[in-house]
Formats: C-alpha cells, structure tokens, sequence
C-alpha cells in the first residue's frame, strides 16, 4: 500500500521514525512529508501569507522531505503536488501526548490526519499518552498490524480514525476500547512568570477535571490504562440547534 505518513511533532520525533521502520519493513511504499520543526496545537491551520521550502532528510536508511509549514500544509502540499500516485492511506503520528476529547480540535496530528479524510482518503491519527519522547516501535508495530487487517472501506465517507495509546504504551495497555470522545474541556490557567530582565510573560497550562469525564469516553478509557480508537467526523452542525433557530425566524416570517 502507498502511505503518506507526517506528525506534527516534526520530522525528526521517535514516533514518525517508528512508524517509518514498520511500514516499511512491512512492505508499505511509504511516502514522508512532515514539519521541519514542531507545530503541536496549531490545529487545522495553513500557510497563506509566506512560502513554504522543503528540506530532503537522509538519516540512517530514513528518506523524508520537511516542510517549513504546518502539518496541514505538509498534507495539502504532498497530494496535490508531491505525489504522483494517490496514496491508499494516510497516518499521522505517533504523537507525543494524547488527543483526545477537546485536543482534537488544537491538534496538528488530527488535522493532519483530517486534511486526508477531507480528499476522500483513508486517514489515522495516532497519540501516545505520554510527553516524553522515547522509541515507540512496538506501537508503530501494532499499527502496522492494525492496517494489515482492518478493511479502512467499511467506514464513512471523510472518516478518520484516532487512535491514543495509554501512558506505558502497547506494553502496559490493557486492550482496546472503541469509544467517543469526552467532551469536558480544559480548566484554563496562565502562570505569570518573570524573563531575566524582570519583564512578565505568561505561560498556559491548566488540566482536564478527571471528576466530570463521562465513563466510557476516550480520556476515561485512556486514563483507566486502554489504547481507544474513536471514529471522528467534521461536520459541525448543530442540528437540534439549527431546527431551534429556524423555528425561530419561521415564527416571525422574515
């Protein structure tokens, strides 16, 4: 299968690398255009007012082009220039965090993962739920062996798929769980902070509050110690409210 693999942790994070050694030795054609830098949180974001370069890779049997843009941009520039032949699947990761809940909407690795799904191709966005960086080849080989057998035709159109791996990763998972998203969003908080020459800057951080995650959701699943696998759709409607507010102006005949 031909595979378009990027991140958005950049070109050189262990998860890419990871997964570029399994595909490969897998047998997959696969294709890397990846940031040159990381672009974590930048969600679903595009280049528009400066160029974007390329950068080839050689490293250690590893070929890649880097992209001084989002991964978004890395998508949009390989399908619709770089590539000759359509690929048959595209997968984004293995990032470093998880992405879940809300995150999908600040993610790069998701919108990465979306960008694909939007051009009608298969698409899987992968996370580990841990943030520091370490070899992950025994996840990017349970991905490889996860798209061996999964039919990627039984789903939806513009489907993606976003996979999370517990902290511990393959090794401490206690199965998978195919599951929705939480819907419970960051508690918000800026720390204010000092550079040397005395002047403030802030810094966000803030948390999940764990006491109002639905059981059963991915952060729940996640937390609990499961790999979760939760099928994404974009389209953003909002149905109950839209026949609220057409019901609405209806009433009022204009």
């Amino acid at each position: 299968m031909v595979i378009l693999l990027t991140n958005d942790d950049g070109i050189h994070a262990p998860g890419l690398r990871g997964l570029h050694r399994a595909l490969s030795a897998a047998g997959h054609e696969v294709y890397v255009v990846a940031p040159l830098t990381e672009q974590s949180a930048v969600g679903h974001s595009v280049t528009i007012f400066s160029p974007v370069r390329i950068r080839e890779i050689h490293e250690n049997g590893f070929f890649g082009l880097g992209l001084s843009g989002t991964p978004v941009d890395c998508v949009k520039w390989a399908l619709n220039h770089h590539l000759k032949n359509r690929p048959g699947l595209i997968i984004s990761g293995i990032n470093n965090g998880a992405n879940e809940g809300v995150d999908i909407l600040y993610s790069g690795t998701v919108s990465a993962a979306t960008e694909g799904a939007l051009a009608g191709i298969p698409a899987l966005a992968a996370s580990l739920d841990e943030f520091t960086p370490r070899d992950m080849s025994r996840e990017a080989k349970w991905i490889s062996d996860m798209i061996h057998d999964f039919d990627f035709k039984c789903l939806p159109e513009r489907c993606v798929l976003n996979l999370n791996f517990p902290a511990g990763g393959v090794e401490k998972s206690l199965g998978i769980k195919v599951c929705p998203q939480t819907d419970v969003v960051y508690n918000d908080e800026y720390e204010k902070r000092n550079d040397p020459r005395g002047r403030p800057y802030f810094w966000l951080s803030g948390d999940i509050p764990m006491h109002m995650v639905r059981s059963g959701t991915d952060r729940h699943q996640l937390s609990a110690g499961f790999t979760t696998l939760t099928p994404l759709k974009f389209d953003l409607t909002n149905e109950k409210a839209l026949q609220q507010i057409d019901a609405f102006f209806k009433k009022r005949n204009v």
